[in-house]
């Protein structure tokens, strides 16, 4: 891949150094790299390249694209190899559909089933968003936790099934708050994300799955225009 041996996973973290598989590891960065923007959309992943970049055989780059592609990160076209693949608007439009769905439906049991632990950590998650929400500097920190508090939600609803179907969409709503997120964006999510938090708090499931349900449709349309402005930019010219 294009990204330099720095741009890995930090020197205390290095491949080969962690308490995880060589796959695991090689899988949690490229993931990484896609969701922040390092390796965008249809960039081509060699996957002799990355096994001498991060100092790995081939055998677990392998596995981790393996992953990657069935999480839908990474599209295998034929004799041409890997590439990142798209999050366009249209892939982007598919996505909303269903989170603004299951997302509404976590939010309702979250309010229904919540506890002290877990009104905790949203009130935890709340504090370092605001504290990030007046830097552009710490924009990308912004969108890990904003998608933090909604990985949490859907752990608070209770629903084991639930957390298996959202599971591999946490991913891909990461690269798309990577994407779409600037930095004037912080102190409304943070608003929004503050009267989710109290319907849940207050345990009423219908307002906690209306708020949920109208902050996924309000966020859709900036998304989409954002994203549909990357693409005509990206487009080649002619």
């Amino acid at each position: 891949m294009s990204s330099s041996r720095t741009t890995g996973l930090p020197a205390r973290d290095s491949i080969g150094g962690a308490h995880l598989s060589l796959g695991d590891q090689v899988y949690l960065e490229v993931r990484e790299r896609i969701i922040d923007g390092r390796c965008p959309s249809g960039h081509r992943v060699v996957e002799r390249e990355l096994a001498d970049e991060l100092g790995v055989s081939r055998i677990p780059v392998r596995e981790a694209l393996q992953r990657l592609e069935a999480e839908g990160f990474i599209t295998v076209r034929a004799r041409r190899g890997a590439f990142v693949a798209p999050l366009g608007p249209a892939e982007a439009a598919d996505f909303f559909d269903i989170r603004e769905r299951l997302e509404a439906l976590a939010a309702s049991l979250a309010a229904a089933r919540a506890d002290t632990e877990g009104l905790r950590t949203l009130e935890k998650l709340l504090e370092r968003a605001r504290r990030a929400a007046g830097s552009a500097r710490r924009t990308r920190e912004l969108v890990s936790i904003h998608a933090d508090f909604h990985q949490q939600i859907v752990v608070m609803a209770g629903n084991p099934l639930l957390l298996d179907l959202m599971a591999p969409l946490d991913g891909r709503l990461r690269r798309l708050f990577s994407l779409t997120t600037e930095p004037a964006d912080g102190v409304a999510m943070c608003g929004e994300h503050e009267r989710l938090y109290a319907a849940i708090r207050d345990g009423d499931p219908a307002e906690a799955e209306r708020i949920a349900r109208a902050h996924v449709s309000g966020t859709r349309e900036a998304a989409l225009r954002l994203l549909a402005a990357l693409e005509a930019a990206d487009a080649p010219a002619g």
